[in-house]
């Protein structure tokens, strides 16, 4: 199954967007989702600061601020067919 990732941290508006938009991706194509608080780990943080929320899908950062629900399910069916 695929794994997406988001990088968040508290109090961040944009992140609850990303976290919202990747649950209506999630009713109709599944994926495991890892959310991670940068603020828990000080090099997160330096990497991620100025970018969260930030979303990548196996390892590979697709988005930044605003994730692409479209675009997004693409890579997901893409990935799924591969597997």
């Amino acid at each position: 199954m695929a794994k997406v990732t988001l990088y968040s941290k508290l109090d961040c508006p944009l992140c609850d967007e990303a976290r919202a938009a990747l649950g209506r991706v999630r009713v109709r194509t599944a994926f495991e989702l890892d959310d991670v608080d940068i603020a828990a780990d000080p090099a997160l943080e330096v990497r991620y600061r100025e970018r969260i929320p930030v979303v990548a899908l196996d390892g590979e950062e697709l988005f930044d601020f605003v994730v692409d629900e479209q675009a997004l399910e693409r890579r997901l069916a893409a990935g799924a067919l591969a597997r």
